[in-house]
């Protein structure tokens, strides 16, 4: 993991870092490349796109195994993450329709900034961002420039080459 700054929680908001609409999002923990994930204010929750979605038993607690497609562009690119279980949640999507999601809690890099968020694992397959960056996690941190798209940056790929990647899986090859 990079040595980031931690996002300070702050209560100026003219002291508060701008993010876009759409931002550059690492994972690093989850062994997951850079996501683009859209930054949402109408969700309380971040979600991060799951399939395959799987409970075992680690050390007498439980995690999920899933897979992630982390590239919207490369939908052959598949991999595998797990993580420890936190909570289920019902969770109503922006459709109206409500479904029990696993939430997991993670590391997230945006920017020069880390700091832990919880994310509900959904099928976002249909979706055009494979995570949501919601509410909770941006609170005291960030103001949200509705008009602006990765204002935090584009991948450093020198960064992303460091990163020990989960072994992709790659789909119809």
């Amino acid at each position: 993991m990079t040595d980031l700054p931690v996002v300070p929680t702050v209560s100026e908001p003219s002291t508060q870092t701008a993010l876009g609409w759409r931002e550059w999002v690492r994972l690093e923990e989850l062994g997951l490349p850079d996501i683009r994930a859209k930054i949402d204010t109408g969700a309380k929750t971040s979600a991060l796109h799951a399939f395959e979605v799987t409970t075992f038993e680690k050390n007498g607690e439980e995690w999920v195994r899933f897979l992630i497609h982390p590239r919207k562009s490369m939908p052959e690119l598949v991999h595998t993450c797990e993580a420890k279980v936190i909570d289920t949640r019902n969770v109503k999507d922006s459709g109206g329709h409500k479904e029990c999601r696993y939430v997991i809690k993670s590391p997230v890099c945006l920017g020069e900034w880390q700091w832990d968020i919880e994310m509900t694992l959904t099928d976002r397959d249909t979706m055009n961002f494979m995570m949501l960056i919601g509410r909770e996690a941006l609170a005291g941190r960030f103001l949200v420039d509705s008009a602006g798209s990765f204002l935090q940056g584009r991948p450093n790929l020198e960064k992303a080459l460091n990163i020990e990647p989960a072994e992709p899986v790659y789909i119809g090859k």
